[in-house]
């Protein structure tokens, strides 16, 4: 029987689904408000105003150590007049808080008493009502608004609260949420053992991020038990939920258009669907419904889609809830470091690295695969581009929604160029030496490094590229691309650069001449990088036609990406670095020891953060490090070579 799947009926723009939900959803809950203890309100969000039960301070209290005194009892004293006081008479001993004595209005700061002996004082200028005196209620009068309703409690709040006698107050009760995760393919982390994993099956993981998401926002979460893909067993979860004390439910997973997405069906059948889909990416199969008068969400179920739609649809539903503004990121004009493409009609949330370089900030894209949340935790930015918009020219300045703060773009690091895992290890030492300095990492192979850096769009390029006529690296394509543009040349390693296979060779690959056996499917590394001009220049040497390999135009972007592949099966060998072999547990064959280098612009070569960076390649704890990922050689590691 063929399986048929459904079609997005209500699909709306971004614009359209947040202003539906507006409309339906308002943000009125019911038992709006509680009663919760001062010491328990940090971040909650007033139901009602707050007013002072007492002042503060509630006596004349001292502001100086020092002789309390009635003002009068001291106009005439001078230098040249010097008045004598008597202790427990007219002048009496203070401390900062104490209580001013009945019939004194001032104090004199003991820096400004003579002291005679223990009954006499001398003074030497006169004192004027209250002064160093806090009087009753100079901070707070009794009955005085403190906060309004609808103010966000803070930390300091608590102290102004406390000293003003409140104890306790209402607050907006936090809107609840019920987390409902489904998919049969999907299994529980703390139940089922690395080693029990079976293919196919994925480590459910949204339910968690989801429910830190509404916490950190200011709501409450619980996770439902995980379900199969059963539409009964759904709708009873989102019907338990909604008939409780939860105020929304958002389900994970079946939202699309696939035969076992039941989400939209189910929600259907119960209520109202409101949106099914919205003209976004990542984020287009989002379900939005509403059943027994409570908004229910089906939320995709690639992690990077359903943080995009939690953040544009169900954040401001939760702010509503709480009388809270929306959020707003800082945002900055950025340049791209190459052109981007994006689809018409569609709304894309373009997740970028960014730094400083120059007076610049460059905004270097990273994957859009909508299951890839290394791509979130990696960003820095992200640029909005509109759906009436193709695409964002490369250098044209366009605007960004910082996830970091301006000061940690100006302690960026950029490096654009080839892939090699030592870079992962630079970026945490040099973190661990200098924690204000961020190492920013985009692949795009050594001419892609060397080209970003002719356009100034990065601080340095990472380059392993061989000149085929005299067997040397990196020089000659240096003087050729970057004639106009003062760079230095830093050895970083010597590296293995062979093939990689899977574990036990099952293929008996032996050097690159197997390549172009039937039975053998290949994955390559993309055009520009070193590692392909490598690859062709031994495939001309050996006279072998590119096309005869079987997979050769299958690209990755990196090492550790060629070993994936070859792991999974999708390859049975690709050309890669022994750190990325030895790294999954694969076997390796050994082509050539090549030379790694890092290309620094003159402009920036005796920068701070480009010092801290050399500071830590020559450092004994980053080339240790590195050793131990086998395939390299550091005993050049951090010497300047000719260019």
């Amino acid at each position: 029987m063929k399986r048929q799947g459904t079609v997005y009926l209500k699909m709306k723009t971004l614009q359209e689904a947040r202003r539906i939900l507006q409309e339906r959803f308002p943000g009125r809950m019911p038992r709006s408000s509680e009663t919760i203890p001062v010491l328990e309100s940090v971040g909650r969000i007033l139901a009602e105003p707050v007013s002072a039960a007492i002042s503060s301070p509630f006596f004349h209290a001292a502001a100086m150590d020092g002789i309390a005194v009635a003002a009068e009892d001291t106009f005439g004293a001078s230098e040249t007049n010097p008045m004598e006081l008597h202790v427990g008479e007219n002048a009496i001993f203070v401390n900062t808080g104490n209580v001013i004595p009945s019939g004194c209005n001032a104090v004199i700061m003991i820096e400004n008493v003579r002291i005679v002996d223990d009954r006499r004082i001398v003074i030497e200028a006169p004192a004027f009502p209250w002064q160093y005196v806090r009087k009753v209620g100079e901070d707070i009068v009794a009955s005085e608004m403190l906060f309004p309703q609808r103010h966000r409690v803070t930390p300091v709040c608590i102290g102004a609260m406390i000293s003003a006698g409140v104890f306790s107050l209402s607050v907006k009760r936090k809107p609840k949420a019920c987390i409902i995760p489904t998919g049969s393919e999907l299994v529980d982390w703390r139940n089922v053992p690395l080693e029990n994993l079976q293919p196919g099956q994925v480590l459910e993981s949204n339910s968690y991020m989801l429910r830190y998401l509404v916490e950190a926002d200011g709501g409450q979460a619980e996770r439902y038990e995980l379900l199969e893909d059963d539409p009964g067993r759904i709708r009873q979860a989102i019907e338990e939920a909604l008939e409780g004390d939860f105020d929304l439910a958002m389900t994970i997973g079946g939202s699309s258009a696939g035969s076992e997405d039941h989400t939209r069906a189910v929600v259907e059948s119960m209520g109202e669907i409101l949106v099914h889909g919205v003209t976004m990416m990542p984020g287009k199969p989002v379900v939005v419904g509403e059943v027994h008068g409570k908004p229910v969400f089906g939320m995709p179920g690639y992690p990077v889609s359903g943080i995009v739609a939690y953040e544009q649809l169900v954040r401001p539903l939760l702010m509503r809830m709480q009388g809270r503004p929306e959020p707003e990121r800082d945002r900055a004009t950025v340049y791209p470091t190459r052109k981007i493409p994006s689809k018409l009609g569609v709304e894309e949330f373009l997740r970028v690295k960014l730094g400083r370089v120059g007076d610049r900030i460059v905004a270097t894209p990273l994957p859009r695969g909508s299951g890839n949340i290394t791509t979130f935790t990696e960003a820095h930015g992200i640029i909005r581009i509109p759906n009436a918009v193709e695409g964002v020219g490369e250098g044209e300045p366009v605007q960004a929604e910082l996830l970091q703060s301006r000061a940690a773009l100006d302690n960026t690091v950029v490096v654009v160029g080839s892939h090699d895992n030592t870079l992962d290890v630079l970026a945490d030492e040099l973190r661990r030496r200098a924690p204000d300095l961020n190492l920013s990492s985009s692949h795009v192979g050594s001419m892609g490094g060397l080209m970003a850096l002719r356009r100034g769009a990065c601080h340095m390029a990472g380059t392993h590229l061989l000149d085929p006529e005299d067997g040397s690296y990196n020089r000659s394509f240096i003087r050729k691309h970057l004639s106009g543009t003062p760079v230095r040349r830093i050895h970083l390693v010597r590296r293995d650069q062979g093939l990689i296979v899977r574990s036990g060779n099952p293929k008996s690959i032996h050097g690159i001449e197997d390549l172009i056996r039937e039975e053998v499917r290949f994955v390559n590394r993309q055009g520009g990088s070193g590692t392909r001009i490598l690859l062709d220049y031994r495939l001309q040497q050996l006279g072998i036609d590119p096309a005869a390999i079987h997979g050769y135009a299958d690209e990755e972007f990196t090492h550790m990406s060629v070993a994936v592949a070859v792991l999974s099966g999708t390859a049975d060998v690709g050309l890669g670095i022994l750190a990325a072999a030895r790294a999954l547990k694969l076997d390796f064959i050994p082509v050539v020891t090549e030379e790694y280098d890092l290309v620094i612009a003159e402009a920036h070569f005796e920068s701070g953060p480009i010092r801290s960076v050399l500071e830590t390649i020559r450092s004994e704890a980053f080339q240790k490090r590195v050793r131990a990922l086998g395939g390299y050689d550091v005993t050049e590691t951090g010497k300047e070579q000719p260019v």
